[in-house]
């Protein structure tokens, strides 16, 4: 922590495979971290980077001055914000002023009344999800796709840069959540796309790497061929190489086109191939389970020809 970095009491509420490594560094940078999750195995790894562990999310929030959330769905996070079940929520246990963070993934609505119940609690509130995966989260190379006002952002700002190597403003309540939507809707399509064109180049007996070599500097060039390249050789560190493992797991590319079509389905905007890839996931996931890459879908194509 550099000496023009101001020290925060931060609270993180869920320390899973994103937000355990998160409340890592912020605990590198020099911020005083407390959190809560409610698998043992997540509190004991966060012990050992140094957190502090709270007996329930609204007393790790209490003198926070900021509250990171990193939850599974739109549900949980407005659970915690507003409680239930007798379960006292973190919007009323935070002292007056606390900004929250939500760094999960979850739909535009539900971010935009997540919003809403901290602005009307007296509180600032930013949408901050990422990209970056796992990898990203311990090394702290995360980019965020940040939604709120200036003032939000700005104090947001040094933790986020803590965590993270990119923060992105994309606008007011539930931008964040609104890029990275349409981001992985992009991403989808366009690795399935990648992924036909490399079964019918296997088809007609084109060499892979020849495929890769005219593509990739071609018109056809785009992330999913030259970093997630589908097939083994052309791209080493792609998933690939390591029969799909680690990487951006399909079931949440499963998740996040959900996401997508149920935004979709609420404003009417057209989603023809978006739906088309949510529907090959869906069937991919099914069969195969989601633990796997994305970029192995390619599997999922293939069982169209071996099943024809």
């Amino acid at each position: 922590m550099t000496e023009s970095t101001q020290s925060s009491a931060v609270a993180v509420i869920g320390l899973g495979n994103m937000g355990g490594p998160m409340a890592a560094n912020l605990v590198k940078a020099g911020h005083t971290v407390v959190g809560f999750d409610l698998s043992e195995a997540a509190r004991g790894v966060a012990v050992e980077a140094g957190v502090s562990i709270a007996g329930s999310a609204a007393d790790a929030v209490r003198e926070a001055d900021a509250v990171i959330t990193m939850l599974p769905a739109g549900k949980h996070v407005l659970a915690c914000y507003n409680g239930e079940d007798g379960v006292e929520g973190i919007i009323g246990a935070a002292k007056p002023g606390t900004l929250f963070i939500d760094s999960s993934t979850i739909d535009v609505s539900s971010s935009r009344e997540a919003h809403e119940i901290a602005r009307k609690a007296g509180h600032l509130s930013v949408d901050a999800p990422v990209s970056g995966g796992t990898v990203g989260a311990s090394a702290g190379t995360l980019t965020f796709m940040a939604g709120g006002s200036d003032e939000a952002l700005t104090r947001a700002e040094p933790l986020l840069t803590a965590m993270g190597k990119r923060t992105v403003h994309c606008g007011d309540a539930g931008a964040g959540q609104t890029a990275k939507m349409c981001n992985n809707l992009i991403l989808a399509i366009s690795m399935i796309g990648v992924s036909e064109a490399f079964v019918l180049a296997e088809k007609l007996g084109l060499d892979p790497q020849a495929l890769f070599d005219v593509s990739s500097t071609a018109t056809g060039q785009c992330w999913a061929l030259t970093t997630n390249c589908p097939v083994p050789g052309p791209v080493p560190t792609s998933p690939a190489n390591r029969d799909f493992s680690g990487g951006f797991a399909s079931a949440l590319m499963l998740k996040d086109l959900g996401l997508a079509m149920t935004a979709a389905d609420e404003t009417g905007a057209p989603t023809e191939l978006g739906r088309a890839a949510a529907k090959m996931y869906e069937e991919y996931v099914g069969k195969h389970g989601g633990t796997l890459d994305f970029s192995s879908i390619i599997t999922g194509i293939r069982d169209q020809v071996e099943g024809a």
